[in-house]
């Protein structure tokens, strides 16, 4: 028998007189065997009753007590077994270390204590454990006998080597493919090529002589100055020509001297103001020196102040990608068969990604990397974090709990459709990662009120966040990035044209979104646990299950007896599927006494501290307003991170916390330790030349597309491509690189497509993307991140069920939106 971790007894009497019956009536061969074995008990058995509770007020007779449910002496848990059998006949021992021999008392009663029927339920369990005794007191005897059941438990152990061989291997690898990548990150120094500032005009050029150059190497070369975004005609616009040459001399390897060019054209900005970091690489011949040219090309003699710096790269473009996809594959390989933490498989990948840097010959320095963590995004989870931490210590989230419940008058989905749809409203117009915090508790409250699982409905919540995300300019940062573009402002893309493009194809996605996910949750089990009656009946199955595994049949008796077990195990199971079939049907009824039940939530989850709450949701309404106003006022320059940091600065002060070291508890540091990891994993694959091959790709494959076809097939193309890449990566980086691409492919004469439908495809793809995976959005890391620390932890699998068909349904149905206002 097992230990459950609650140990209360009550049972119905109907309850209790079912399983007195099925328990007692099928064990009357083994009184029997009991009866026969009782004088083959050892002499010498010792009771052991120290520091044991009664169990009824008299002292008549309270040997009974010897089973007790829970022991100050031993750290038990729901696997610990209650009793074990040593290979001496007829002793139980604890697992505490002590021995002890089963009595039954078939006169005891129990007291007057709230135990109803649970006494006849007391009373089995201890005729079970004396029987078990009794059938155990000939297994020394019969070892050299075989047992037909004895496959199960070398099953068992055979399974658990296998573990434990799993687990010592998984460590050895890692370890060494740890040890492997420090060792070569160790090896090469950091790239030292200070930024060199020179000036240009029509009448002077500025050349630079490259002498320290190996054999089979790249050259990378960056240059910074007042250009201009995508491509333009030359032939109206100013432009920078960089002249990259390299004279390989005869000798063994040529016979005679072969000269190669490589002309890149930069145009410039109009307004001569934003400096802007272009970087292009060029393949040489040899070692020889290489001669860098600028020149400018102006109506006028203007000087153009210009920054350039050069690396030596050893490993071609194609096998940067090719590295940069492997490592992306095995940080998905870590995260989603959960072999280490989501926050170490991060930090393993920007390990191994910085690594291969160093290998190819542009490790980055300490300060570089440092420089690639956007702290913007997280000081704006931080000062989040803390709001939300002292918003919960007011009560308000039971609070809300309860009133959603009222809302929908005890009827499950209902409920969570009204969730649902307020977290698509409020991203809209916040931040997903803001929406998800403020969200996150009130539903594991409410669920754990309505004995929900919330894994499910938290699930679906962030699923709706994301897509009620991309309905506004504001709601993600990939829209962010498409209306702050100067060059797509000139084409007419601002933002309330984008905020009225995207609210209407959304509005059409959250219309199919909500009975598209009653059907995809029309057979999951949303409810957390089971009725009392499904638990006893699973308690009762596994007890029969290893009262059986114990027996070791030495005799024609034993092996009937073990035969009847498992063929009563058998039987308990084919019920239990039957009730849990009928559970389920059941789900989704309206709760009948929900009037009752919110009478009593009311009056147990109340407001704990009003004054604190004014306090409270006076700040986040401050914090929320600057939100706004940093959106449409450009002179306020607070960017978002500020104003968390600010406000939950105000919160401490107005809250005047004590005890400081609760509040830091329950923010969650392995979330921002997963963005900075993922920060500098997705800048290293963007230096491996992995984000701009996949622009680069998917500008040829429109390219080779009929003129009649190219559009649509375009639109499609963008947009799955950026849905895959999102889920994958970072969709900031994603878009912020694409944008440039489809400029020049739509400026490019022969392709001859507008920007408009492109720039549309891209952050429809962007943002709805990221419900392809869990580390596709960062409201999907902060949810995971929040319901792990109480206790509702999901899994990358959990989470890609759902979110991967429902993410391509969004995207099927904006396409056809897309393509129909385009096909013209």
């Amino acid at each position: 028998m097992y230990l459950e971790n609650q140990t209360e007894m009550e049972m119905s009497p109907a309850s209790a007189q079912g399983h007195q019956g099925r328990s007692f009536g099928d064990l009357r061969l083994l009184q029997g065997i009991s009866e026969r074995r009782d004088a083959q008990k050892p002499a010498g058995c010792v009771i052991h009753a120290e520091g044991f509770v009664p169990v009824r007020p008299d002292d008549g007779f309270s040997v009974v007590n010897i089973l007790r449910g829970k022991s100050t002496s031993a750290n038990l848990t729901e696997k610990s077994p209650l009793l074990r059998f040593s290979q001496d006949d007829g002793v139980c021992v604890s697992p505490a270390g002590m021995t002890y021999m089963t009595l039954h008392d078939p006169g005891f009663v129990g007291g007057e204590e709230p135990w109803h029927d649970g006494s006849l339920d007391l009373e089995r369990r201890y005729r079970l454990g004396s029987e078990v005794t009794s059938l155990s007191a000939s297994r020394s005897g019969s070892s050299e006998k075989s047992d037909p059941l004895d496959g199960l438990n070398l099953s068992r152990r055979f399974t658990s080597s296998v573990k434990c061989c799993f687990r010592v291997s998984k460590i050895a690898t890692m370890f060494t493919i740890v040890v492997l990548c420090s060792l070569f990150f160790s090896m090469y120094p950091d790239r030292d090529n200070p930024t060199r500032l020179l000036a240009v005009s029509p009448a002077d050029s500025f050349s630079v002589n490259l002498t320290d150059f190996r054999d089979n190497a790249l050259l990378k070369l960056q240059v910074g100055g007042p250009f201009a975004r995508g491509k333009v005609d030359l032939q109206d616009q100013d432009y920078i020509l960089v002249q990259v040459e390299q004279t390989e001399q005869a000798g063994q390897r040529r016979r005679r001297t072969q000269q190669v060019i490589h002309n890149w054209t930069i145009p410039l900005h109009g307004e001569r103001s934003d400096q802007i970091l272009v970087t292009k690489t060029f393949e040489m011949l040899s070692s020889d020196p290489i001669v860098i040219t600028f020149q400018a090309f102006l109506p006028d003699n203007e000087v153009v102040p210009l920054s350039m710096t050069h690396q030596s790269l050893y490993v071609t473009v194609e096998t940067q990608v090719a590295i940069a996809g492997v490592i992306l594959t095995g940080v998905y390989v870590l995260i989603i068969f959960e072999i280490v933490h989501r926050t170490l498989a991060a930090m393993l990948g920007s390990l191994a990604a910085l690594a291969a840097l160093a290998i190819i010959g542009d490790r980055p320095s300490l300060v570089t990397v440092v420089e690639w963590i956007d702290y913007e995004t997280l000081a704006l989870l931080f000062g989040m974090m803390v709001l939300v931490a002292i918003f919960s210590e007011t009560g308000f989230f039971d609070y809300c709990a309860v009133k959603a419940y009222q809302l929908s008058r005890g009827k499950v989905w209902p409920m969570i459709f009204i969730l649902c749809l307020i977290a698509a409203i409020l991203s809209a117009f916040l931040d997903n990662v803001t929406t998800m915090m403020l969200f996150t508790p009130v539903t594991i409250r409410l669920c754990e009120v309505l004995n929900l699982d919330p894994r499910h409905v938290l699930i679906a919540e962030v699923i709706f966040t994301n897509i009620g995300g991309a309905a506004t300019a504001v709601g993600d940062p990939p829209n962010v990035i498409i209306v702050s573009n100067q060059d797509l402002r000139k084409e007419g893309i601002d933002f309330a044209s984008f905020t009225g493009y995207m609210f209407l194809g959304i509005f059409l996605v959250l219309l199919t979104s909500f009975p598209f996910l009653r059907l995809l949750y029309w057979n999951k089990k949303l409810y957390n646990k089971e009725s009392i009656e499904i638990v006893e009946l699973k308690h009762e199955i596994l007890v029969w299950r290893q009262t059986a595994q114990r027996i070791n049949p030495a005799s024609r008796e034993e092996t009937a007896v073990k035969c009847l077990l498992m063929q009563k195990v058998l039987n308990l199971e084919s019920l239990l599927r039957k009730m849990m079939k009928t559970f389920h049907s059941q789900i989704s009824q309206e709760d009948k006494n929900w009037e009752q039940n919110i009478q009593e939530l009311q009056k147990k989850h109340r407001i704990t501290d009003t004054v604190l709450l004014v306090k409270c949701v006076s700040v986040l309404a401050v914090v929320i307003f600057m939100f706004f106003l940093n959106s449409f006022v450009p002179s306020i320059h607070l960017e978002l991170g500020w104003i968390a940091i600010l406000g939950s600065l105000w919160l401490l002060v107005l809250a005047d916390i004590q005890d400081f070291e609760i509040i830091l508890h329950r923010v969650e540091w392995a979330t921002l330790l997963f963005f900075a990891g993922l920060f500098v994993l997705m800048e290293a694959l963007a230096q491996l030349q992995l984000i701009d091959y996949v622009g680069e790709q998917t500008a040829l494959l429109i390219k080779a597309v009929p003129e009649d076809q190219r559009l649509a097939v375009a639109i499609i193309l963008v947009m799955w491509v950026s849905a895959l890449a999102s889920s994958l990566i970072d969709n900031i980086p994603f878009t912020a690189t694409m944008i440039p691409v489809l400029i020049n492919l739509s400026q490019d004469a022969d392709v001859n497509l507008p920007v408009k439908p492109l720039i549309y495809a891209l952050a429809m793809g962007a943002c709805l993307g990221g419900n392809g995976t869990l580390i596709g959005a960062s409201a999907n890391v902060v949810c995971a991140g929040i319901a792990e620390q109480h206790g509702y932890g999901f899994s990358f699998i959990e989470f890609f069920r759902v979110s991967c068909v429902k993410a391509a349904f969004s995207h099927i149905t904006t396409r056809g939106r897309l393509i129909w206002s385009h096909r013209s």
